[in-house]
């Protein structure tokens, strides 16, 4: 997530604790651009080998959150709260996937179409694309 507009670059979804989906989705995001920081938690993907040698190898400071501190990266936690209260919990999916078509799906609209308060009523979207035209 960029944290000056709010949106998602990238995102995946697995039921393990391995770093490569991990690893995957952060390099799709560098498509996009390359941040000074990356901020994460301390789990297992993010402390992994895989993980922190991306981000080294793209000359990006490591940030991560204080252990037990969900507030630190308040602006991910706000999104899962966002995302499991206006979409998971309201839906019964029946597979992996129907759980991921919801998810994506959901995500789009968040990006795409939901406003935002603190932006100004615009979308993340909006915000993201008008900001990245100022900085090139």
């Amino acid at each position: 997530m960029d944290w000056f507009s709010r949106y998602v670059i990238s995102w995946r979804l697995s039921n393990s604790l391995d770093a490569d989906f991990c690893v995957e989705a952060l390099e799709e995001s560098l498509e996009s651009g390359r941040p000074e920081i990356f901020n994460t938690d301390q789990g297992a993907q993010y402390t992994s080998r895989e993980f922190t040698s991306t981000l080294r190898s793209h000359d990006i400071a490591i940030s991560m959150d204080g252990r037990g501190r969900a507030i630190d990266n308040v602006m991910i936690e706000r999104l899962w709260r966002t995302v499991k209260y206006e979409e998971v919990y309201l839906k019964e999916y029946a597979t992996g996937d129907d759980c991921y078509q919801g998810i994506k799906n959901y995500l789009h609209y968040y990006d795409h179409e939901r406003r935002h308060q603190s932006l100004g009523r615009r979308t993340p979207a909006e915000v993201y694309r008008n900001h990245r035209q100022l900085s090139l």
